[in-house]
């Protein structure tokens, strides 16, 4: 596999605060001396957020870090568990999957040395389409619509064709990174793209500043139907999200979480949850939907084994009731 480095380094500094965390996590056995984490496309939502929390750790920990572009969810499953990357990102779905041996980048491979590390945000599925199509709800796509859904075997691409023909909709299915199929979108190449992203997604903030776009909401009842038939959550997209929206759009979300190789030393993955979670509000500056990167969200992950360094700081810090048997190594 080859993939995209991304060279952005975050330099390390000398200040007081600073040295007095590093201080706290004195314990630095079998500490790497620099770590990579596994993201998405550029131009979506996991590449701005794992770069944010790369360099927020690697200045606070003193440890050069920094993103890799990857295919998403179920890659960054398969590169964390064979320790090619000591992180990444992923989402309930395509983590469940992967434990299960159904990922399909390695079928039958139960990818277990992957462990939860911390509550990420969100991840609405909507649908963007160009304004001048006229297209304003999932009815009004039409039959064989190209319908970009992202990177390969991305939470996207996994999910959201499953649903289109759940509500009926019949389309030419067309991947690549958020970016790609934005301007694929705006030159006309593309009638719908259908995101599953932390919003606000910088493909669609993009769009809305070079041309008019409409967000397409689901109706009540298409919205059940999904609910029914998917491991989602319903979820409104805030009004606030886009210029584009004047009230609230009516969504499905899936949890992400952050993942770690499960051999990562416990003082190591503690001092990195602790430098991630320990201040939300430097979090949300690297990006908003870091809103929800909050210790109360530790038991949205019903999936994965806890990597051990993790669970003792949500337990230490957040009251987590974290049993032995999601523990990795515990029993």
């Amino acid at each position: 596999m080859t993939f995209t480095r991304i060279a952005a380094f975050a330099a390390t500094t000398a200040l007081t605060a600073t040295a007095a965390f590093a201080d706290a996590h004195a314990d630095r056995e079998g500490w790497p001396e620099s770590f990579t984490v596994g993201t998405g496309s550029q131009g979506g939502t996991y590449f701005g957020y794992g770069s944010g929390w790369a360099g927020i750790v690697s200045e606070v920990l003193g440890v050069s870090g920094g993103a890799e572009v990857t295919g998403g969810p179920m890659q960054n499953m398969a590169l964390v568990h064979t320790g090619e990357l000591p992180f990444g990102m992923t989402t309930m779905g395509p983590a469940a999957e992967s434990i299960n041996g159904t990922n399909p980048i390695a079928p039958g491979l139960q990818m277990t040395n992957a462990c939860a590390m911390f509550p990420m945000y969100q991840t609405p599925f909507s649908i963007t389409a160009l304004a001048s199509s006229g297209i304003t709800s999932v009815a009004d796509i039409p039959a064989g619509a190209r319908i970009g859904f992202g990177p390969a075997g991305s939470t996207s691409d996994t999910y959201f064709p499953q649903m289109m023909e759940t509500l009926g909709v019949e389309f030419e299915r067309r991947n690549g990174g958020w970016s790609d199929l934005g301007g694929q979108l705006q030159d006309g190449l593309l009638d719908v793209i259908a995101f599953a992203a932390g919003v606000p997604v910088p493909a669609v903030s993009q769009l809305e500043v070079q041309t008019e776009i409409n967000i397409i909401e689901f109706t009540e009842e298409e919205q059940a139907q999904i609910i029914e038939a998917f491991p989602v959550a319903g979820f409104d997209i805030a009004a606030n999200t886009y210029t584009t929206l004047e009230a609230p759009a009516r969504s499905v979300s899936m949890w992400n979480f952050a993942i770690a190789n499960c051999d990562l030393p416990e003082s190591f993955v503690y001092a990195v949850v602790d430098a991630v979670m320990s201040d939300n509000e430097r979090m949300v500056n690297t990006h908003r939907a870091a809103a929800s990167t909050l210790p109360e969200f530790w038991d949205r992950n019903t999936v994965m084994m806890w990597h051990p360094g993790a669970a003792r700081w949500f337990e230490e810090n957040a009251g987590a009731d974290i049993a032995d048997d999601m523990i990795h190594g515990a029993m």
